[in-house]
């Protein structure tokens, strides 16, 4: 075959548009080819001398891996069920326990929550003075906290207003 017959089929297979034959011929071509070829051809060389080994049966003679570590046996070959001994850390046999009391905790701490939704907390209904003026004055400087607060947040919007009334004669003026 001609290097450009070989270049267009090459083009073929590489678009997987090519026939078994087309394949077929282009193995027998890199496999019967001796010498040397162009620099394009000879990429996809060692692909179709393996394809045509592997065809023929010696592609496990050609590219076969050598065995490694054969000089002794696997462990789990030679030894029985009875010589093998598993060591484990100690804290690996408590690590089910732990994690059995941290879901356990989990699952009473879920109820106890879902309760208190449910029912409400029971210390919020409780009288935490025993003397009910004192209780009166504390209720009255928390409402004046709040109060000073809410007075803060009117000046700011005061600010506010005034920023909207500039603003709208600005408006005024463009119309």
């Amino acid at each position: 075959m001609e290097y450009n017959n070989i270049r267009a089929l090459l083009e073929k297979y590489w678009a997987c548009e090519t026939t078994e034959a087309e394949e077929a011929g282009l193995r027998m071509f890199y496999a019967a080819h001796e010498g040397p070829l162009p620099a394009d051809l000879q990429e996809a060389a060692p692909m179709f001398r393996y394809f045509h080994a592997a065809g023929e049966g010696e592609a496990e003679e050609l590219f076969s891996m050598p065995e490694l570590f054969t000089d002794r046996p696997a462990p789990w070959e030679t030894a029985t069920k009875t010589e093998i001994k598993i060591i484990r850390p100690f804290w690996q046999g408590w690590m089910k326990y732990a994690a059995v009391l941290l879901a356990a905790a989990g699952i009473v701490y879920s109820i106890n929550q879902h309760q208190v939704k449910l029912h409400g907390d029971a210390t919020a209904f409780k009288d935490t003075y025993s003397d009910p003026k004192l209780a009166y004055e504390q209720t009255q400087r928390a409402l004046q906290l709040l109060s000073r607060n809410l007075n803060k947040g009117k000046k700011e919007m005061e600010k506010l207003s005034y920023f909207n009334e500039a603003k709208g004669m600005v408006e005024g003026n463009r119309n």
